[in-house]
């Protein structure tokens, strides 16, 4: 137990059960805003009524990813996760490069999903005769996120249980009217099959389902926190990929069949993605349900921003107290045990990045939250191929009772899946964003470069402090 008024550098112990972990993490993947937002453009832009079996590959590929994931947590329990299962798989230089690349892909998604929150929030509020500039919401979020992510986690998670169950239960509860009342036509599994599917453009489908999980693989950030780690990480892992796979192979279908296949492309050409979701609501719950899921909307992204905020300042804290970023950052508040110089530097880092594109009158959502949470998305899938070969190199040593289905087989299958993804990403992100000139190459290139400064950062800790960079990636527990 630390003095009071004494940092430390440990985070507070056995404070989060499987509930709370599970919330933490889905509160990232955010229900609402991906069926709201993300959902009715991969339709458009992808493949239309197929998207519902693109979300069940996508379950079944993360699932699959998920078994040497949590056969590695078992032996690994850090709160560096990605960076952890890397130093600790491919060395402390590959180890050290996947810190930086996390700590800007969860910054690209908090920060961008602000620029989100702000645009909505301000057109929320403005119909109850509060009319704002986006970036006020932007800035008060930013300070409520600032209060929260400096304090207990669990006071983090505690919000974020209530708003998530409130998320789904609007959803559900669209869901549940669409299907008691059959639809616009008639039930089908029409959109399950191979024309479908294959329908449009597949990848993109497939793309924008891959972003709708981003933040299900932070269960083990919280590894150092949560209770009995060996049981609470795997099952919450399962838990949220299952959780966040059902809901959305159901509402995306349940979304389709509320309209019709057959119309819509139609319907989303005519009226745009954007309010398809709340269409959708008007017809089918009546007015005040859709005056609530607005509301919830707004809170939905408020949900993933404290996420991704937690998630970020952990990778910060775990960099600091092994040596790759400055020490004072690898400490934890003496009374909260949180990760609050993380949280503090993430806070001024949002701030600024928000102040950014205000001054130069950027668009808060077309360029704010798409460039960066579409950076961010690139970035995460290179960590989940680096993590996957890493789980092969680490149990290759030595199996440790673990299975080959484990620890090779499907860990090799799920790597190449993430790499492949990762490239094709980085090759059409002008495409994709709508980034173009030198920006298409510049924003997808931080990545790179972040991987190149950690790989450096680390390569110096290894001649400074050997036997410290021989530590990197161990569990703390």
């Amino acid at each position: 137990m630390a003095e009071s008024g004494i940092p430390t550098n440990q985070l507070k112990k056995n404070s989060l059960g499987v509930g709370a972990v599970t919330f933490l993490v889905v509160s990232a993947a955010a229900p609402l805003t991906g069926s709201g937002g993300g959902v009715p453009p991969s339709m458009l832009f992808g493949n239309g009524a197929g998207i519902a079996a693109s979300f069940a590959i996508v379950t079944l590929i993360l699932l699959a990813f998920s078994v040497g994931y949590v056969a590695m947590a078992r032996h690994v329990k850090n709160a560096g996760a990605f960076y952890a299962f890397t130093a600790q798989g491919l060395g402390g230089r590959m180890g050290g490069a996947a810190a930086l690349i996390a700590i800007l892909a969860y910054n690209g998604m908090q920060i961008g999903l602000i620029g989100l929150l702000g645009a909505v929030a301000a057109g929320t509020f403005a119909s109850f005769g509060l009319d704002l500039p986006w970036w006020v919401w932007a800035y008060a979020a930013i300070a409520l996120v600032a209060v929260m992510g400096y304090r207990q986690v669990d006071l983090s998670a505690r919000v974020l249980m209530v708003l998530v169950l409130a998320e789904f239960a609007i959803v559900l509860a669209l869901d549940a009217a669409i299907l008691v009342s059959g639809g616009a036509a008639g039930l089908s599994l029409a959109p399950f099959s191979w024309e479908n599917l294959t329908s449009g453009t597949p990848s993109i489908g497939i793309l924008f389902c891959f972003a709708a999980f981003i933040g299900f693989e932070a269960t083990t950030i919280y590894s150092e926190e949560a209770r009995n780690p060996a049981k609470t990480v795997p099952q919450a892992t399962y838990m949220s990929v299952l959780a966040i796979g059902v809901f959305y192979i159901l509402t995306s279908w349940l979304m389709i069949m509320g309209v019709g296949i057959d119309n819509l492309i139609p319907t989303l050409q005519a009226n745009g993605p954007d309010t398809f979701l709340f269409d959708l609501s008007g017809r089918y719950l009546g007015e005040l349900p859709t005056l609530i899921m607005a509301i919830l909307f707004v809170t939905s992204i408020f949900a993933a921003v404290l996420a991704f905020h937690n998630a970020v300042a952990r990778y910060k804290f775990v960099a600091g107290r092994e040596g790759i970023l400055p020490a004072r950052m690898g400490t934890t508040h003496a009374r909260h045990m949180s990760p609050h110089m993380g949280s503090l530097v993430q806070t001024v880092l949002a701030f600024v990045v928000v102040t950014l594109f205000v001054v130069l009158d950027r668009d808060p959502v077309l360029e704010l939250f798409v460039w960066l949470t579409q950076m961010g998305t690139l970035g995460i899938l290179g960590l989940m191929a680096l993590s996957s070969f890493a789980i092969v190199a680490f149990f290759g040593r030595d199996a440790m009772g673990e299975s080959t289905i484990a620890t090779k087989v499907l860990p090799i299958l799920s790597g190449l899946v993430m790499a492949g993804l990762f490239v094709k990403i980085f090759l059409d992100f002008g495409t994709l964003t709508g980034a173009s000139g030198l920006l298409a190459v510049l924003i997808p290139g931080l990545i790179l470069v972040a991987g190149v400064v950690g790989y450096a950062l680390a390569l110096n800790l290894s001649r400074r402090d050997p036997a410290r960079f021989a530590d990197l990636g161990k569990a703390k527990l």
